[in-house]
């Protein structure tokens, strides 16, 4: 793991994490989930590039190495800690304080749900409390939603490129975003279960 030396001022802690991916990421994404503890401090949040009209796996494949409980996203269902949370195919998935919506709105990137609607809602709903995540995927989806979490003072963390199938979307972060830690799947989940149980620095609280 290698921790990213610009524009870093200490480490944070943050019990709302929004991870996305596209192409290569569900194998990362199975090794991050099955290194989260049954304990974590923190609601976690998942989107995917998925098909409009498919059908999704991805909760119950997720449900199999995972310790917490992982649940499809249910419109304005509550936030709840220690829990796994997927967005649906065809909806946006984005957070409003303690409620989990999901949306109907354009297609960004050409996808429906993305990775910016859920890291700007995030990061408008939660601040410095968040926890940004891009793993393997093409193109720039997710650099956007994630200067937006950097500018609120949260996190921005990247899956290293050098070990993605699919570069891209790490690759664009890295490129337009201040991020805070590169890091392989191996290592996130520790990481991830490490940064949530430290005091957010705009606050000084521990998660709760």
């Amino acid at each position: 793991m290698r921790r990213r030396e610009r524009g870093v001022t200490g480490m944070h802690g943050h019990d709302i994490v929004v991870l996305g991916f596209s192409a290569g990421g569900i194998d990362p994404l199975l090794q991050i989930v099955a290194g989260l503890p049954s304990d974590l401090p923190a609601s976690v949040f998942v989107v995917h590039h998925f098909p409009a009209r498919s059908v999704s796996a991805l909760a119950s494949i997720l449900g199999r190495v995972s310790t917490l409980p992982v649940t499809t996203a249910v419109d304005n269902e509550p936030i709840r800690p220690g829990q796994v949370y997927v967005g649906p195919p065809d909806c946006h998935l984005v957070l409003a304080p303690g409620r989990v919506h999901l949306s109907q709105g354009p297609l960004e990137h050409g996808n429906r749900p993305a990775l910016d609607p859920l890291f700007r809602s995030a990061a408008d709903s939660y601040g410095s409390r968040v926890i940004g995540v891009i793993l393997s995927g093409t193109l720039d989806d997710g650099t956007a939603g994630l200067q937006a979490i950097k500018s609120a003072g949260g996190l921005a963390v990247v899956q290293d490129p050098e070990q993605s199938a699919y570069p891209g979307m790490p690759r664009s972060a890295l490129e337009h975003v201040e991020v805070d830690y590169l890091a392989s799947p191996e290592e996130l989940g520790a990481l991830l279960a490490r940064l949530a149980r430290e005091p957010d620095p705009a606050t000084g609280l521990h998660p709760v």
